[in-house]
């Protein structure tokens, strides 16, 4: 079942949205060279818990999973595409790392992810995160009411393949709300005009996962959560929460707007 949200809701599910947000900030803030992937695991830690708000994460374990989640965030490393498992592995110059987010309040979640590389980056792998993230913006514009759920797969997968690069066919976005994964599920390839009506109320979380190899297998790791191409090549991950409202797609997630400085 899906469940529109009311506008004081979706309100409310911008409070879990912001707290997402700026965790992924001081993730990106803090991370560089030598950092673990435990130290940044902190870090949003440290944010969601000094928001009085709890991880989306922490110990969760959806039915494709063997054991609980054992971090606040996704921490996934070139050529793991996402589901990344905070370790004790030290960054390094030129890694590409996807962190993914979610946090709830008053019994609302949100859901993020930002791709970014430490220190000197490969211009192939910014040319990665750049397309994942305008085929993000893409699927966000098409979230509108009336339009079909095909339209925002297509927009996102569009874009990838446009690239030459290649996705996990069988992971995507999803439904969001009073819990993390919720109905619908939100592919990264679809067709136009086909699939579920999108109507004023919906939330949804559109996540790009793109490999730069163009291959779509991919492997699960041993720690069973992981997901690695099978290429070795390096992968993209970016993600909002998405409200689908009469006056246009409103981005949950979004990070904080910057203090602007008054003069008198």
């Amino acid at each position: 079942m899906i469940e529109l949200k009311s506008p004081a809701e979706l309100d409310a599910m911008r409070v879990a949205g912001l707290v997402v947000a700026d965790a992924l900030a001081a993730v990106r803030e803090h991370a560089r060279v030598g950092m673990s992937l435990l130290d940044l695991d902190e870090v949003a830690a440290g944010v969601i818990r000094g928001a009085g708000a709890g991880s989306s994460f922490l110990d969760y374990q959806p039915t494709f999973a063997t054991t609980p989640f054992p971090g606040y965030i996704c921490a996934s490393v070139n050529d793991v595409i996402v589901h990344g498992i905070p370790t004790g592995y030290r960054l390094r110059e030129g890694d590409l790392v996807s962190i993914d987010c979610g946090a709830h309040v008053d019994g609302w979640h949100g859901d993020a992810a930002i791709s970014f590389v430490i220190g000197r980056a490969d211009p192939a792998d910014l040319a990665l995160i750049e397309t994942a993230e305008r085929a993000l913006a893409a699927g966000i514009a098409a979230a509108v009411p009336g339009a079909r759920m095909g339209d925002v797969s297509a927009a996102v997968g569009r874009i990838g393949r446009a690239a030459g690069y290649g996705m996990p066919s069988d992971f995507g976005g999803h439904g969001i709300g009073r819990a993390m994964h919720e109905s619908p599920g939100v592919p990264n390839e679809g067709r136009p005009g086909r699939g579920l009506t999108l109507r004023a109320g919906m939330a949804i979380a559109i996540e790009p996962m793109f490999h730069a190899g163009g291959r779509d297998k991919y492997y699960e790791a041993e720690d069973g959560w992981s997901l690695l191409t099978a290429d070795g090549s390096r992968a993209a991950h970016v993600e909002h929460s998405v409200a689908v409202t009469d006056d246009g797609p409103r981005v949950l997630t979004a990070p904080r707007l910057p203090a602007v400085a008054v003069t008198s």
